[in-house]
């Protein structure tokens, strides 16, 4: 105390001398405990900016290897797969060749507590400091975790991928759907997306437990793994992503139907496997043996499946329809395209957010939301705005999902909690096949007996080859990693991601080769006219569409769209008269300004053929439904004979079809026809 403070202790001043030395020194050490305080934040504010920066020069090297492929037509690996490779390669240099020493003490003192809490309150000689939960490590893991603190700050939150990178996924899902060709095969998307993903995961789930009972038979089983833990691994394996099929069929211009089947079975079935693992976690019999089966249990699990899946379609279609509203009456906001932009993209993101805050699934309501923004708001933007909510939701899902599949290529090195077992591997990856036939051949076999465009067998096999797993089966996995039974599903789905992105994505080509599958289709053309499982040209009709959405739209076309839109025909013309006041009060100005220039994409879905004309000048060619073509007389009163009134129709490069009163200008060009795969891959 002599040393530290400056003044001689004078007579009769001793307490008062040491008070005031003790206080000195108390602020002299605060005022070195903040300095040090501040150099570790400003450490962990340049280490969190370092960590960032390898995902974006991932990213950046992705890109641009994509724009070398492109600019080689190299099809045989995609850029979700280039990003597994790098994010791999990285992860390999940031376990074994960077080392980021922790400030961890080796001294660790312990209490005594009955649970682990989520948020710990440290009292450090009167201080108080806030902990939080990171996760349970085991005792052979501290020195990993005190060698290296890079491979820590790597490993993100499993929320992050929840609340961030998948609504804008799963959101342009919804928004960039081609609706005529899926809704026109909307009963065989159905089937596949709900029937065939609860039978891919009860066969998934049925053959793990075998496996599990005999890793216990030959003593190869580490922990607990419960019958339930097998069918939620069933139920994540089931969630489809096949992007990278995807890609090369639009590159290649693949048949519309083959397309729109696996397109609409992807992102349906990814809502349908989250509701259905929340579902099986949710399974909870009574009694201390929370695993056996119980059928009142079961049923209300399944009640919870129903009821939170119809809760999130109703929440997403809902927000949806009020958007549609908001654009529709605030019309002055199309005077102002950045703010209009930004409030579609904020209602569209808090749709997921108020989905997971009501207890829902997010993925659900966004997905929903998508489409009914694509169907009612897109229609009342500005055309600036039009543009930009597609390309700023392209870019988004471009980022996010090569993000994703970086972080699943780190993730192989950096996770430190990785359980592999050959046998449940091995197990995994045949009761992937195998659950994938049982949703593809049956259902397809069923599908066959009702439907008119039959699903053939190389569409069949098609289909069964290009069911990867991406984006939702790793978020799903990595959600929740803190049992033994989960660590070895994260690691094993790991490896069937790489497996079915790199071998089945990379292999698309020659399985389009392989099966004979046309490419190079013309869909506008396909729209009218459609090859029989025969090879025989004929128009599209009324009963190729789904007979539900040809109800659903006449209701939305005569109802829903005057009032949400401004593109519908006015309520005037399609209420009844003694609803007169009402629907002049609905009808916006813009419905009569576009009554006479009304352009619905999905028109042709419900077409028959009497409802189709040609015209051309004063001759109107029309077809009746057995198919056989009929005229009208010109104004001089010369009938002319069909057969020449439609030839002379398609002797002009461009002509109008006329569709109840919707006028589309189409070009007319019969010297193009589908091209062989093998004359389109270019090495």
């Amino acid at each position: 105390q002599q040393r530290v403070c400056p003044l001689p202790p004078a007579p009769g001043a001793t307490i008062l001398t040491l008070s005031l030395c003790l206080c000195l020194c108390r602020a002299e050490d605060s005022a070195m405990e903040n300095i040090v305080t501040e150099k570790k934040a400003e450490e962990s504010h340049r280490q969190d900016s370092a960590d960032l920066l390898v995902f974006i020069l991932l990213l950046t090297l992705t890109i641009l290897t994509i724009w070398l492929f492109k600019h080689r037509r190299c099809r045989f690996l995609h850029e979700t797969g280039l990003a597994m490779i790098y994010g791999l390669l990285v992860g390999v240099v940031l376990r074994y060749a960077i080392h980021v020493p922790s400030d961890m003490n080796n001294v660790t003192l312990s209490c005594n507590v009955n649970a682990s809490p989520a948020t710990l309150l440290v009292n450090v000689s009167g201080k108080f400091y806030e902990y939080t939960l990171k996760g349970e490590i085991s005792g052979s893991e501290i020195n990993d975790i005190q060698d290296n603190e890079m491979l820590r700050k790597v490993t993100f939150d499993p929320e992050v991928f929840f609340n961030i990178l998948l609504p804008p996924i799963i959101f342009h899902a919804g928004y960039s759907l081609k609706r005529r060709h899926f809704f026109r095969n909307l009963g065989s998307i159905l089937a596949y997306a709900f029937v065939g993903t609860v039978v891919s995961c009860f066969i998934i789930g049925l053959f793990m437990y075998g496996c599990v009972l005999l890793m216990k038979q030959i003593g190869h089983l580490g922990g607990d793994f419960f019958f339930t833990d097998c069918l939620f691994f069933g139920a994540i394996v089931s969630a489809t992503d096949p992007v990278t099929v995807l890609a090369i069929f639009n590159e290649l211009q693949v048949d519309a139907d083959l397309y729109a089947l696996l397109f609409g079975e992807s992102v349906l079935n990814d809502a349908v496997a989250l509701v259905l693992s929340s579902s099986i976690v949710a399974y909870q019999p009574e009694g201390d043996n929370t695993h056996t089966f119980e059928a009142m249990a079961m049923l209300k699990s399944f009640g919870i499946f129903l009821g939170v899946f119809s809760g999130s379609f109703a929440l997403g279609g809902a927000t949806g329809v009020v958007t549609a509203l908001i654009s529709f009456n605030f019309t002055k906001l199309r005077e102002l395209p950045l703010l209009e932009t930004a409030l579609f993209f904020l209602m569209s993101w808090s749709t997921f957010l108020l989905a997971e805050a009501c207890g829902f699934t997010g993925v659900v309501a966004v997905l929903f939301c998508g489409m009914t923004q694509a169907h009612y708001t897109f229609n009342n933007l500005s055309p600036e705005s039009q543009d930009r909510t597609k390309q700023l939701f392209e870019l988004l899902n471009f980022l996010a999902e090569n993000f994703i599949f970086s972080y699943m290529g780190l993730t192989l090195f950096t996770f430190h909690n990785h359980v592999f077992n050959p046998i449940f591997i091995v197990g995994a990856f045949l009761a992937v096949f195998l659950g994938r036939a049982a949703n593809i051949y049956p259902l397809s076999f069923l599908l066959n007996l009702s439907r008119r465009n039959k699903i053939t067998s190389n569409f069949q096999h098609m289909m069964m080859f290009a069911g990867l797993r991406g984006a939702m089966t790793f978020a799903l996995s990595i959600r929740d990693t803190a049992t033994y039974a989960r660590q070895m599903m994260f690691s094993t789905t790991l490896l069937v991601v790489f497996f079915t992105v790199w071998i089945c994505g990379g292999g698309t080509t020659q399985m389009l080769s392989c099966q004979k599958i046309r490419v190079g289709v013309d869909t506008d053309l396909e729209n009218f006219v459609s090859i029989g499982p025969d090879g025989v040209e004929r128009s599209s009709t009324k009963q190729e569409s789904a007979w539900l959405f040809r109800i659903w739209y006449n209701f939305d076309h005569n109802y829903l769209k005057p009032i949400l839109t401004h593109s519908g025909p006015p309520l005037t013309a399609t209420l009844p008269a003694c609803c007169g006041p009402l629907a002049r009060c609905l009808t916006s100005p813009q419905a009569y300004e576009n009554e006479g220039q009304l352009k619905d994409s999905d028109s042709d879905l419900i077409l028959n053929d009497g409802d189709i004309s040609l015209t051309y000048g004063d001759i109107t060619v029309s077809t009746d439904a057995t198919g056989a073509h009929t005229s009208g007389t010109p104004v001089g009163g010369v009938a002319v004979n069909s057969d020449e009134a439609l030839d002379r129709e398609l002797a002009f490069s461009d002509h109008e079809l006329v569709i109840r009163g919707t006028r589309l200008v189409l070009p007319m060009d019969d010297s193009e026809h589908p091209l062989p795969l093998d004359s389109r891959l270019v090495s």
